[in-house]
């Protein structure tokens, strides 16, 4: 609660120095901050594939796509102020989290280890290679956003404040926040200051085979999903001894996240513009993924499905059997996280730019990582430019991680999240803007201001590789 009585503090007092500025500044003239309205349309596209998915302990198909779409409206209100609206929706598709429930048939757990249907299911089967039925193989993540600005008279000190709230199948989060910036030196200097809370939910969907435990407890084996299945060991003889006593629900489910964010930005001369900038991140709560499996390497190994595959199972090859996990994810419930950055861009000629990038982020759960980006915009004429890109980025691992099957079940904290390993990966791409000032295009009553095109291509060290395709689209309200 302290954390909340800060940002209230904060926000109200940055408020109150702005009006205290915009009253002692007088000016003669005044511009509007924006003209007119303007409406954002932006889609995009992503697909990935991927051989270590966290949901099946750190091996498995990573195959997932992803349709994202956005509506932004931004509007004056007034000469000052400007009301921002930012609607998005996207669905997506994905052979890991369909593995929640890997098995076929709809068991107590279909649809994600979270249901109460106790039918039998006769013969299940799953492999961590292929995607399954089960109702979490897809979902759609909706959220909204708004934001107003107010600037000065003299158009040198901006306030905003900001809200956001996003929903999805087993996640809901709360944002909120505020900042202020203030121009010095003609406009060429520029400081900024801002802070966000985030209050977020979890809804915990567990492993179809951790949830029938939870349920039923040492008798699980013989109720529920698993009533009338058989389970095998590691040589493939029916057993009745797998116990996963190391699980237990969570009892706390929410995730709170609080960040302040610094930045400066300079106008060196007419041809170099920088910036430099750091955040301070601090996230508390269940900081755990509830549906990622562990498998300890001291445990014996028990599997659902087609036996002949129990001794192919980590290879693609194995289209049969699933393996019951022995725990899910466990990490710790605070994370403090610091990046910092810097920004230099140099004005080559009217037609070629250079825009560079780098940024060091270190936490507390042993995560050192450096991205540096590289992006040259190339104006072929007044309408039409053209950036081609690059990023590098390279971290070392958590000291939590370790892979498939290698923690051991007197750990703390464990977790075969890839995300969480040490990896580098490249990402290439390339952009083409076109840009019409006199909005000659009209829609309606909108006017065509830009269309923009990127695409990027992502390989990851450990195997992951991606593609993503953007198209945005800018209207002027006329």
């Amino acid at each position: 609660m302290k954390k909340y009585f800060i940002l209230f503090a904060f926000l109200t007092a940055a408020i109150s120095f702005a009006q205290k500025i915009e009253n002692d500044s007088v000016t003669t003239f005044k511009k509007r901050v924006l003209d007119a309205s303007e409406v954002d349309f932006l889609v995009s596209y992503y697909k990935q594939d991927g051989i270590h998915s966290p949901v099946s302990g750190g091996i498995g198909s990573e195959n997932l796509t992803d349709i994202a779409s956005d509506i932004i409206v931004t509007t004056p209100m007034n000469a000052d102020d400007v009301l921002t609206i930012d609607v998005g929706i996207s669905a997506y598709t994905s052979a890991s989290s369909s593995n929640i429930n890997p098995f076929n048939g709809s068991g107590a757990s279909g649809g994600g280890g979270g249901g109460d249907d106790d039918k039998a299911v006769t013969s299940p089967q799953g492999t961590p290679w292929l995607a399954s039925s089960g109702a979490s193989a897809q979902d759609v993540l909706m959220n909204a956003s708004g934001s107003y600005s107010h600037s000065s008279n003299d158009r040198n000190f901006i306030w905003n404040a900001n809200a956001a709230l996003s929903n999805e199948f087993d996640y809901t989060s709360l944002g909120v926040g505020g900042g202020i910036a203030k121009l010095y030196n003609q406009k060429n200097t520029e400081l900024s200051l801002k802070a966000n809370i985030y209050l977020d939910q979890w809804r915990p969907i567990y492993p179809t085979e951790l949830h029938e435990y939870a349920k039923y407890g040492n008798n699980f084996l013989v109720n529920g999903f698993f009533n009338g299945v058989t389970v095998y060991n590691q040589n493939g003889i029916h057993s009745t001894a797998y116990l996963p006593n190391a699980f237990k629900t969570f009892s706390s489910v929410g995730r709170n996240s609080y960040s302040l964010s610094f930045s400066f930005s300079q106008i060196l001369n007419k041809k170099w513009q920088g910036s430099i900038f750091f955040d301070i991140l601090q996230q508390q709560g269940l900081l755990s993924t509830p549906y990622h499996r562990i498998y300890f390497a001291d445990k014996e190994n028990y599997y659902i499905g087609q036996r002949q595959y129990i001794p192919i199972y980590e290879s693609q090859s194995n289209v049969g059997v699933y393996r019951l996990s022995d725990d899910i994810e466990r990490l710790p419930n605070t994370r403090f996280k610091f990046p910092i950055g810097i920004r230099m861009n140099y004005y080559i000629t009217e037609r070629f730019k250079l825009r560079t990038y780098y940024r060091y982020y270190a936490d507390n759960w042993g995560i050192q990582s450096h991205t540096a980006s590289i992006e040259i915009p190339i104006k072929l004429s007044d309408k039409y430019t053209i950036y081609p890109m690059y990023r590098y980025y390279e971290q070392n691992a958590t000291k939590y991680f370790a892979p498939f099957e290698t923690h051991l079940s007197t750990e703390k904290y464990y977790t075969s999240d890839y995300d969480l390993s040490k990896f580098s990966n490249n990402q290439y791409g390339f952009g083409i803007s076109y840009v019409d000032i006199f909005t000659s295009a009209q829609f309606f009553n909108l006017g065509l201001k830009n269309i923009d095109f990127r695409y990027n291509h992502y390989v990851r060290s450990d195997g992951l590789i991606a593609n993503i395709v953007t198209f945005g689209f800018k209207f002027i309200v006329q």
